[in-house]
């Protein structure tokens, strides 16, 4: 054995010192499944509860003699009023039940519109374009190229003709032509993959924030697939990135007091006459992130659609923090200073978003979150209200209640917040991610090309959970969960990700620079 030298033995003092600074994995890894065993006893409680009881009940009749029930059916027979009015109430309660409880509302298709190559935006050209319109200032056109190079943002996804041109042509015929073109899309794909006739469709709904044109956008839809004329139509404007969840929302009460019918609900948003041709930085935000792209979805409350549908409606929950001045105001449509119109987004935006997450899913929590995970919410709650304890409040987690998470691909800032207050991996965050990469920023849409992802991924099992979760402007913040009611085999999908799903997911870079 070699002498022990001063300097090795300082090294060696190093390494303990460092190997105590290093994070016990194995008190991680006890922790991680004692919380699990808390969880699978908390949530089988009801029945180990159960097991004595029927014990003792068991026990019970064993007891019970030929001649107990000889006896109990003599007393029967003298007490027929008795009988037939108890009978007769079970079932009135019986039938109450069933005519009053809510109508499931099943989601029996989906579509997402995948523009043509020609609407191509790659970085480089979104910079050209705005060089070339020669209306942005050096140092606005740098402020672009920052916000683009750290947006998450790839090299294919999608602006409309009218603002690719040079020069650009913004104006109502172009924008009808890219809401057409959009729409019509969406529902002409979701027709062909349900085999439903547009004359069976009893509700629609169409959910636009910026482009509300006269006749409005549902009335377009009426007129080019000749719809009933006794169809319930609704056209949401100005609701934000929110609003498809909304549009969802309204569809849903629809259909619970219209029997047997199809609800559509179609949400885009209209890039053409909204992308913004000023120096307002706040402004110059939403060119930066918003692309083109819609989605169809058909709703229906018809039980024998619920073999044959993917996704049941499980939940919706709505928060709109619209009282409060600075969210009312974080995202506010106004003229800049030269009288150019544009999306203004506030710096408390974040702040805001989280305030309204916060209370949404306080809402949403005791629906979906499992008993395990409610009663360690509500012991913090009370050591800390009630015996002022100085703790970290409880978050709950959300992944013991959902397989699957949908968030609004906004933008990275905010999927980095959400993953990191929700405590979600990469591979739940993955399809945001990968949308936003992808397609960009498409507004109330964006839910739905992220379904579409994990569809074509195969992740979705029969019995799977997905939360959808989307923010817009007002400010509101709205949730839909989904129970689907079979697997989903990817091979036979059609949907914009299919012919390319082998390639994702790819790491995106926190700065990729765009070439000159």
């Amino acid at each position: 054995m070699a002498d022990q030298t001063p300097d090795s033995g300082t090294v060696s003092v190093e390494a303990s010192q460092e190997r105590r600074k290093l994070p016990n994995f194995l008190l991680s890894v006890r922790l991680k499944y004692v919380k699990l065993g808390y969880h699978y006893l908390i949530s089988n409680a009801m029945y180990l509860l159960l097991i004595p009881l029927l014990g003792v009940a068991s026990a019970h009749l064993s007891t019970i003699s030929h001649q107990d029930v000889v006896q109990l059916w003599e007393n029967l027979k003298f007490n027929l009023v008795s009988v037939t009015l108890c009978s007769s109430f079970i079932v009135f309660l019986v039938t109450f039940y069933f005519m009053s409880r809510p109508r499931g509302v099943y989601l029996v298709d989906f579509a997402c519109y995948k523009p043509e190559p020609d609407c191509t935006c790659t970085r480089e050209i979104f910079m050209d374009r705005s060089v070339q319109t020669g209306v942005f200032s050096e140092e606005n056109l740098a402020f672009q190229k920052k916000i683009l190079e750290r947006s998450g943002l790839g090299q294919k996804t999608y602006l409309p003709p009218a603002i690719l041109t040079v020069p650009a042509n913004p104006c109502m015929a172009e924008a009808r032509k890219e809401a057409e073109q959009v729409m019509f899309g969406a529902i002409d794909q979701l027709l062909a993959k349900t085999g439903v006739k547009a004359k069976d469709i009893g509700i629609l709904v169409v959910n636009c924030s910026l482009f509300n044109p006269t006749p409005s956008l549902s009335a377009m839809i009426v007129n080019h697939y000749k719809l009933r004329g006794n169809i319930l139509s609704y056209n949401l404007g100005g609701m934000g990135c929110s609003a498809g969840l909304i549009s969802i929302d309204l569809a849903k009460q629809l259909l619970q007091v219209h029997p047997n019918s199809y609800a559509l609900v179609v949400s885009m948003e209209n890039i053409t006459l909204n992308w913004y041709f000023g120096n307002n930085r706040s402004m110059l935000v939403s060119n930066c992130l918003f692309r083109m792209g819609g989605a169809a979805v058909l709703l229906s409350n018809k039980p024998s659609d619920r073999r044959r549908a993917k996704y049941q409606l499980i939940h919706t929950v709505r928060t709109h923090k619209g009282a409060d001045d600075k969210s009312y105001g974080c995202v506010f449509q106004e003229e800049d200073e030269k009288k150019t119109i544009g999306v203004a987004l506030s710096k408390d935006l974040m702040a805001v978003a989280g305030e309204a997450l916060k209370t949404n899913i306080t809402t949403l929590g005791p629906l979906v979150l499992p008993m395990s995970e409610q009663l360690l919410f509500f012991a913090t709650l009370v050591a800390k209200k009630v015996f002022k304890m100085k703790i970290k409040p409880y978050i709950p987690d959300f992944k013991l209640a959902f397989e699957h998470f949908c968030v609004h691909a906004g933008g990275r800032a905010v999927l980095d917040e959400l993953e990191k207050n929700l405590e979600l991996t990469d591979w739940h965050m993955e399809p945001s991610r990968m949308t936003l990469y992808r397609f960009g920023n498409t507004s109330s849409s964006s839910l739905w090309y992220e379904l579409a992802y994990t569809e074509a991924k195969g992740r979705i099992r029969k019995g799977d959970r997905t939360w959808q979760i989307a923010f817009g402007s007002g400010f509101k913040c709205n949730s839909a969960v989904w129970r689907a009611l079979r697997t989903i085999n990817p091979g036979k999908e059609k949907n914009p990700w299919m012919d390319e799903i082998q390639e994702f997911p790819v790491h995106v870079p926190k700065v990729a620079t765009i070439g000159s």
